[in-house]
């Protein structure tokens, strides 16, 4: 009996060592960043591969003959002939506060001069994104205290908002404004000790930008006091773009902790343009069938199942969320175009940032005819909701109405007024970047657009009036500014004392 025992052991430690023998492969071909490997009969899709020299790789092509793997790392110390093993684990970034105030690069490896990342846990870079069952419905606002925004085309918690434009139209600054006010909204919440206001942690993507620019938007970030609650991923425009496709999915696996841990984070992708194109290099030197633009045809499934992980779930899996802002780069304005009409179809809304309207100095230069958000008003504070009802019905007539007095015709009374409004109102809306206004703020000087008391201030002194009116509230109002913001909506009372306000302003205002 004991023999029969003896042999089905020695079986089974056979069976094991040939298993572990067929998981050790070699290299036949390698060359820009990719392996292709023999003898890896057991390899997962994006299961990491120990090529030995402490550089690893992932296996992304699973043929009857070889396996394709993408390098992480430098691929130049890699030879023909080399042994590869497969590790059974899949590619895993560290997630945790610890990043917070860091920049590290795709793997989450520390770019800054600040030592290791403080970080025991790690979460898979490719995650099944939150069923439907998890989910609950986008209704508390981010409030990126950019004016036009806040009040047309709301953001709330959990949504995926596009930022859309040619380059240079101010995309990126839309996203380093919302970071800096979550900065100024945390510390305004940790200084009047609000145990109420749940922060917004920050994570930035930056795919194939210069590293000046990075290095820049770091500058900027420190200044406002926001990388404390800010992690940067750079996978510059010198990284291989093995890097450039991991990054996005780095970012997200670092932002989905906080949601699955019953915190609240924002995502931005600058940007998923540059992304495809990384994906398309790989893609094409892992001879994958090029498709529409010379795109591979799952270039919709890489976009959709890094934006679908980003959600609000229900207060039974956390009540957490992930906002996604990506932004995609248009070139001449052509939203038709693969890319932006794949990113357009899987987000809940756009922001379109026209060229034009940029050069006319009406900067964020947000056109209200094609930006949309498709979670609308549930994403708006009440107050906000009572002032903006109009603005974006107004500003969209004006625009029409702008085109058509261009040919000169007689206007009537009623026309030639819903014109000047509109010029106010754009005036209105004009932001310095890296300057973002509270929402009090806002409320109040939207209330006073809706309300005509500017209808008689000169076009090209209403920023001056609007300056002037927000110190004057800030400093001399502040305890009515403090209500709107505490109440969250424009009661009776509120109404009667900010038309008071007002109008005191406007009798001492020259």
């Amino acid at each position: 009996m004991s023999t029969i025992l003896q042999e089905i052991e020695a079986e089974i430690a056979g069976a094991k060592m040939a298993t572990a023998k067929q998981n050790v492969g070699t290299v036949r071909e390698i060359g820009d960043g990719v392996a292709r490997v023999e003898g890896l009969t057991d390899a997962m899709l994006n299961e990491m591969l120990d090529f030995g020299h402490g550089i690893t790789g992932l296996a992304l092509n699973l043929e009857e003959t070889e396996v394709g793997a993408i390098i992480l790392g430098d691929y130049t110390e890699i030879e023909e002939g080399d042994e590869v093993r497969t590790t059974g684990k899949l590619l895993q970034v560290p997630v945790g506060k610890g990043l917070l105030g860091r920049v590290v690069d795709a793997l989450g490896e520390p770019l800054d001069d600040k030592g290791p990342v403080k970080s025991e846990l790690a979460y898979p870079v490719e995650k099944i994104a939150p069923g439907i069952i998890r989910r609950k419905q986008v209704s508390q606002p981010v409030q990126t205290g950019i004016m036009a925004i806040d009040a047309m085309i709301p953001i709330g918690r959990g949504q995926r908002e596009l930022i859309i434009g040619d380059r240079s139209t101010g995309k990126t600054t839309l996203g380093i404004d919302t970071i800096i006010n979550q900065a100024r909204l945390n510390h305004a919440a940790e200084a009047a000790g609000n145990k109420d206001y749940r922060p917004l942690y920050c994570i930035y993507v930056a795919v194939g930008q210069k590293r000046s620019n990075v290095a820049r938007i770091i500058n900027v970030f420190e200044e406002h006091g926001a990388m404390a609650y800010t992690t940067i991923i750079s996978a510059s425009a010198s990284d291989s773009a093995t890097n450039q496709y991991l990054a996005p999915f780095a970012g997200a696996a670092m932002g989905e902790w906080f949601m699955d841990n019953g915190m609240d984070a924002l995502i931005i992708y600058d940007d998923l343009s540059k992304h495809a194109v990384a994906y398309r290099q790989v893609s094409l030197v892992l001879k994958r069938p090029s498709g529409r633009e010379a795109y591979p045809g799952d270039v919709f499934y890489l976009h959709s199942r890094l934006l679908e992980r980003s959600a609000r779930v229900s207060e039974k899996y956390g009540n957490g969320s992930l906002t996604a802002l990506p932004i995609i780069e248009t070139q001449a304005g052509d939203v038709a175009a693969y890319i932006p009409t794949n990113v357009i179809s899987i987000t809940d809304g756009q922001i379109f940032l026209e060229t034009d309207l940029f050069y006319q100095g009406i900067r964020p230069a947000i056109s209200v005819g094609i930006s949309v958000s498709r979670v609308g008003s549930t994403a708006q504070v009440k107050a906000m909701k009572q002032v903006a009802g109009r603005i974006k019905l107004d500003l969209a007539q004006f625009r029409e109405l702008a085109a058509f007095a261009q040919f000169g015709s007689d206007l009537d009374a009623k026309t030639q007024a819903q014109i000047e409004r509109g010029k106010r109102i754009v005036e209105v809306f004009k932001q310095p970047q890296y300057n973002p206004v509270p929402l009090e703020v806002q409320v109040a000087v939207l209330w006073t657009v809706q309300n005509g008391f500017i209808d008689d201030v000169p076009v090209d002194r209403v920023k001056d009036f609007q300056t002037k009116l927000t110190d004057f509230l800030t400093s001399r109002k502040n305890e009515l500014m403090a209500r709107i913001l505490k109440e969250g909506a424009l009661s009776d009372t509120l109404t009667a004392d900010l038309k008071a306000a007002v109008t005191e302003f406007k009798e001492t205002y020259k």
